[in-house]
């Protein structure tokens, strides 16, 4: 039986399976994924391999428990930093508090190789269910979470495939909503600032979409400003100050989210820069805690509450019916104008 068969066989896996992909003992297996015993580096890594490439996870209550689940949700997210991810995460308690599930959270700080160590973690205890951010996973991710039999889904994102269920909003919709919102008011110079795109990548199809959206204007991107590390005030001030100096004749800046938004209106305030008659800006995600600045940003809500609890919910009732799959639930974000978009 080949690695494919044995992955795609319609059960969990096991130390057998694993034993029979790498062809040593279900023994020796059980001493590498114990870490127990006398085993040599070439047969460690061998099971190891194994292992990752069929997607198998200990199981950390075997024999303990008559039903092999336990009543605990995983939930994955990149970051606790930005305040995006605390809203989708009272959603799913929200719903989860009417059951007997409980939330445990993850965190993966926007890396696949800490992502597979937490998934690996997780599925050991074999949670009833999976929440966790993005569609883009790793070859060893995507495998524990197709061979884990339990309900799986990815939120935040719905521009791609999905192993199991997703939800969540388009973010290439998302960025040419904001485009053409922009070009409608007037302005043509357009400036990007946000985070550096490989490591997210909800920010990248937000980029991809409004710069499609530009071209069929007859416009492009004239200037861009990216940093690393969290959403901070400080950040948007900083790299507001840098695009302006670079780029003068800008009259408009994209910012990526709501935070560095709200440091770079904070700077053009203090500048005396009229906002938005000399430049316009608009973030995204919606952060209430913002409602209280001098002007409000321009931005666009991602629906993360409801997306929490229409994740909680899909996790809920399959855990209870043991049936269904595969669902696709797309929620449309709001476009809010604010004090700063609108000439």
């Amino acid at each position: 039986m080949s690695n494919d068969d044995i992955a795609n066989a319609n059960r969990p896996l096991t130390l057998r399976d694993v034993s029979l992909a790498s062809g040593v003992s279900e023994m020796t297996v059980s001493r590498v994924l114990r870490n127990r015993g006398d085993v040599s580096k070439a047969t460690r890594e061998k099971v190891l391999q194994a292992a990752r490439d069929l997607g198998y996870v200990p199981n950390k209550i075997a024999g303990a428990l008559a039903s092999q689940r336990v009543n605990l949700v995983a939930v994955i997210i990149p970051s606790l930093q930005n305040l995006v991810f605390p809203e989708v995460l009272s959603g799913v308690s929200e719903v989860l508090d009417e059951t007997p599930l409980q939330p445990v959270v993850g965190v993966t700080n926007y890396k696949p190789e800490r992502e597979e160590k937490v998934l690996y973690e997780m599925l050991s205890w074999r949670p009833s269910g999976v929440i966790l951010a993005g569609l883009e996973h790793s070859d060893a991710s995507r495998a524990m979470l197709m061979a884990a039999r339990i309900p799986i889904v990815e939120i935040m994102d719905t521009d791609g495939e999905p192993v199991d269920a997703m939800v969540g909003i388009s973010h290439r919709r998302a960025g040419r909503e904001m485009a053409k919102a922009i070009v409608t008011q007037g302005y043509k110079k357009i400036g990007f600032l946000g985070t550096k795109m490989p490591l997210d990548h909800r920010a990248r199809k937000r980029f991809e979409g409004f710069t499609e959206a530009l071209a069929k204007e007859g416009l492009e991107v004239a200037d861009q400003e990216f940093y690393e590390g969290g959403s901070a005030l400080v950040k948007g001030r900083e790299m507001t100050e840098t695009i302006l100096t670079r780029s003068p004749d800008l009259d408009f800046l994209y910012y990526s989210n709501d935070m560095i938004g709200a440091g770079g209106l904070m700077y053009c305030l203090d500048k005396g820069i009229d906002v938005p008659g000399q430049v316009g800006l608009a973030g995204f995600n919606g952060v209430r805690l913002l409602d209280g600045l001098p002007k409000r940003l321009a931005t666009m809500d991602a629906c993360r509450a409801e997306i929490g609890r229409e994740a909680a919910r899909i996790v809920a009732e399959r855990a209870e019916a043991e049936d269904g799959g595969g669902e696709r639930i797309v929620l449309t974000p709001t476009l809010q104008l604010g004090d700063t978009l609108k000439r």
